[in-house]
């Protein structure tokens, strides 16, 4: 029988490399966002998960064996992002419940599982890193949480095997994104290279020299798609990395390296992107026109209050992936080697310059 997956989020980075994941392992696949793109082999739903009155006539014949959960909106409370968050998977469950095709939903989170939410970020009692599924949950309201809990929930009442994916930062590529550290850094060292402004580390003297690891989007993908056909994966919580372990202090000069500028030496000061480049939004159209980019718009590319919260975090992130390498999913993907290669794309998509 034909596995078809809706996934719910299609455009963003993690959706979009879910979505092409499936549509290249042969799955029928549609791809749900309020304003769907152009995706190769997916058919596109336009659809409002804060809206049920019209979710299940968007969902209609659509019959989804496996789903793919990618999506959340950000609120200015972690209790208003709790009530959204929830709400949105539960009216997406409770739409697709009558047609009873749903095999298995996978839900991708985050490493705020263990770091705790926006407002209580990196503080209070955490657990030793690398970080493992079995530590559980923290001590404190977190929409992460609220969302396992509606999967957990609907499983239980309709049947369906789930999984839970917590990816590290992820490396991969989508415009309007609110999460987008690898495209930031692009930018960010394309306005340096252009004004010829020093390429500055923004975060701490952490994570300058701690240990830290991050995530392929693609490398997300591949788990998700692996944990939604591996009987033992079934009802499974997993951290997913790239499998490598890097310092900042190697790292920023190998992104300096690669768009040919210098890395200037942190000296223990902290100098925030949001600071950075809060004036650059007229650079970046004056060289959006120059070099026929395809974004003049700097607040569709860069995300730096997000970059800013990864780098500045004042404790060591590293993440086991022991329990799904124990099950069989052994990809792997040299963070470096992820970084460029979504350079390489921006620069083939005329989002950064190529020279």
């Amino acid at each position: 029988m034909t596995k078809r997956a809706l996934v719910v989020g299609a455009t963003g980075i993690q959706g979009s490399a879910v979505a092409e994941q499936l549509v290249g392992d042969g799955w029928t696949v549609f791809g749900l966002a309020r304003t769907p793109g152009e995706q190769d082999g997916v058919t596109p739903v336009a659809a409002d998960l804060l809206d049920p009155d019209t979710l299940g006539a968007a969902l209609a014949g659509i019959d989804p064996t496996h789903v793919f959960l990618t999506t959340w909106l950000r609120k200015d409370t972690e209790a208003e992002n709790i009530r959204v968050n929830a709400a949105m998977v539960r009216n997406l469950l409770d739409a697709l419940r009558p047609a009873g095709s749903v095999e298995h939903v996978a839900l991708v989170t985050g490493l705020k599982h263990y770091l705790g939410p926006f407002e209580a970020y990196g503080k209070g009692t955490l657990p030793k890193t690398p970080f493992r599924e079995d530590q559980g949950r923290l001590d404190v309201a977190n929409f992460y949480y609220a969302q396992e809990d509606v999967v957990f929930a609907a499983a239980k009442r309709d049947g369906f095997g789930w999984s839970v994916h917590r990816p590290h930062t992820v490396i991969g590529k989508a415009v309007g994104n609110a999460m987008n550290m690898g495209t930031t850094l692009a930018v960010y060292a394309a306005i340096c290279r252009e004004t010829g402004r020093p390429f500055r580390f923004p975060g701490s003297k952490v994570q300058w020299e701690s240990l830290t690891d991050m995530t392929d989007a693609r490398q997300l993908a591949a788990q998700a798609v692996w944990a939604a056909v591996t009987p033992e994966a079934r009802n499974e919580d997993f951290n997913v990395v790239n499998g490598d372990v890097f310092r900042w202090s190697w790292m920023w000069s190998r992104i300096a390296g690669w768009f040919g500028i210098e890395a200037e030496e942190f000296d223990g000061t902290e100098r925030p992107l949001a600071e950075q480049m809060k004036d650059d939004a007229e650079v970046w159209s004056d060289m959006a026109a120059r070099h026929g980019l395809a974004e003049a718009d700097l607040a569709r590319l860069v995300s730096p209050w997000h970059t800013d919260a990864d780098l500045g975090r004042p404790i060591e992130v590293v993440t086991d992936m022991s329990k799904s390498r124990r099950m069989g999913f052994t990809g792997y993907v040299a963070t470096d080697a992820a970084f460029f290669d979504l350079f390489e794309r921006l620069r083939a998509d005329k989002l950064i310059p190529a020279s």
